[in-house]
């Protein structure tokens, strides 16, 4: 047998003529595909320019739409845990909705708001679950807007610490300190 140039021989036997054309390269797409570096480069320089604008390093949650928070001078860094904010007579849970104060405003006393109380419990529960070997903070951030009435505030810190959430930091802007 004489020693040939490399070729293509790969399924030139079959007997098929779609087939025959496919292999010699003869047929309607080619075998290679080509790559747009423009369009490629276009888009990630997009993209990374959207994640750069989105991201945030100083911790910074986002305050309910309709929130005006407290201000104050001695404060602490952000942690994490779950926020309990309250919009007019809506209350929310890390932004999902969990109850209301219509029942507290209406007594104008304080109770305990069980449909947040179900959602802060459940939560416990999980991170437990997640972090069997660890003791459970029972940190709640409080979102709460500075105009209402301090019945609700402390039914709504009641309720945290029933569902097992003792520790309670409230959410304010940040003053600059003065100097006395």
């Amino acid at each position: 047998m004489p020693i040939q140039t490399p070729t293509r021989r790969l399924m030139h036997n079959v007997g098929l003529e779609f087939v025959a054309k496919k292999v010699s390269g003869g047929a309607h797409r080619p075998t290679s595909a080509s790559l747009s570096l423009t369009s490629m480069i276009d888009f990630l320089v997009v993209t990374v320019v959207f994640l750069l604008m989105t991201f945030s390093a100083s911790g910074e949650t986002p305050i309910a739409q309709g929130l005006t928070i407290p201000k104050a001078e001695n404060t602490l860094d952000m942690i994490d845990a779950p926020i309990v904010a309250v919009v007019g007579s809506q209350i929310l849970v890390d932004g999902s909705p969990g109850g209301n104060t219509r029942a507290v405003e209406e007594s104008d006393r304080m109770q305990r708001i069980d449909e947040l109380f179900n959602m802060l419990k459940s939560k416990r529960e999980l991170w437990k679950q997640t972090h069997p070997n660890k003791d459970f903070p029972g940190v709640v951030m409080l979102q709460i807007d500075q105009n209402i009435k301090a019945v609700i505030v402390k039914s709504v810190f009641q309720t945290a610490a029933f569902a097992g959430f003792p520790n309670v930091s409230f959410m304010v802007n940040n003053l600059p300190k003065s100097h006395n």
